[in-house]
């Protein structure tokens, strides 16, 4: 199998973890590591035997493939230079820190057909890709992703920081328009916003509550999502999921809780947990692998670079997650608080 020639632009906490992947590929020669400081970019092209530059324009010449984790608000001039020249290119989420200059790139990766995906790392979580295929249409979705305070991704708020990774993955489920959006936030450390919470209404119906928070003192990325006849509970961090499903009488409304309650003697009963869940409740874990997330990413974005295939996450998705994403922000930042 041909290898093929690809490079890391910027190795910082996350871009050093791209490196460390694409690295130990077998159907990728990591050809170049580039970052501004230079000592660290010599610092892993050494670690990997490859070679370091400083500026990205050194190598657009020399690459099949490029993965870049920069921060945010350098994405759209370096993956602009990229998709210029048709080399296919990966960038972090968000795809760019606003929507006209992350729309003139998905414009630009059309323009010179060239391969745009974008890092929206959970579509890879392996919980996220084993419940995607029973999830039915959703009714509710309510997600929390809670973090302590990284002192990274200062150039932006924490609604492009860590609730685009929740956005992203509701737009992906939910296939409805979105029709109306609902938030509030407040900065706590940062110069924008540190928390933030939003509601999204679908022209189906369906509603998403969003919270997300960068000054936490526990982690915690989890996500529900509620269907007709089921709801799933997802750990991403755990990399689990549940199953939650009620019984067929009570999916068929024959189900009377009053005549269920006659039938025997629940005063004894210490936790009712255990007859609601055997009796009216099916619990199953969901089965899945354990891949790492990033690795299943980038193995796929080579995968369509080597055969023209369209990216779990194209940056028509990016694009669109920052479609949400503008409007809450526009939301918390128009809303008023009463003294």
């Amino acid at each position: 199998m041909r290898k093929v020639k690809a490079a890391v632009v910027g190795v910082g906490h996350l871009g050093k973890e791209h490196a460390r992947i694409l690295a130990g590929s077998d159907g990728v020669e990591l050809i170049a590591i580039v970052d501004v400081n230079s000592d660290r970019a010599q610092e892993i092209a050494q670690k990997y035997g490859t070679r370091h530059f400083t500026s990205h324009k050194d190598i657009l010449g020399q690459v099949e493939a490029v993965s870049i984790a920069v921060p945010t608000s350098m994405h759209y001039e370096i993956a602009r230079d990229f998709l210029d020249s048709g080399i296919p290119t990966m960038v972090e989420k968000p795809l760019t820190d606003n929507v006209e200059t992350a729309r003139k790139l998905v414009n630009l990766a059309r323009e010179k057909g060239a391969l745009l995906q974008v890092g929206h790392i959970e579509r890879f979580n392996p919980a996220v890709m084993a419940v995607q295929k029973i999830i039915k249409p959703p009714r509710f979705i309510e997600s929390h992703r809670l973090s302590p305070y990284s002192f990274r991704s200062r150039d932006i708020d924490v609604v492009l920081d860590l609730m685009i990774h929740d956005i992203d993955i509701i737009l992906h489920l939910v296939k409805a328009p979105l029709k109306d959006i609902q938030a509030t936030g407040i900065s706590v450390i940062s110069k924008s916003e540190d928390i933030a919470n939003a509601r999204l209404t679908f022209a189906d119906g369906c509603v998403a509550n969003i919270t997300t928070s960068r000054i936490s003192y526990n982690a915690m990325r989890k996500i529900r999502v509620f269907s007709d006849d089921s709801y799933v509970s997802l750990d991403y961090g755990a990399r689990r999921a549940w199953i939650y499903r009620p019984s067929e009488d009570i999916l068929k409304r024959r189900f009377d809780i009053e005549e269920f309650l006659g039938k025997g003697d629940f005063s004894e009963v210490k936790d009712m947990r255990d007859v609601v869940f055997k009796d009216l409740v099916s619990v199953k874990e969901v089965p899945m692998n354990d891949k790492e997330p990033l690795k299943s990413e980038l193995e796929s974005f080579i995968d369509c670079v080597r055969t023209g295939s369209t990216p779990v996450v194209p940056g028509e998705h990016g694009l669109r997650a920052l479609e949400a994403a503008k409007p809450i922000v526009q939301k918390i930042r128009r809303h008023t608080w009463s003294d």
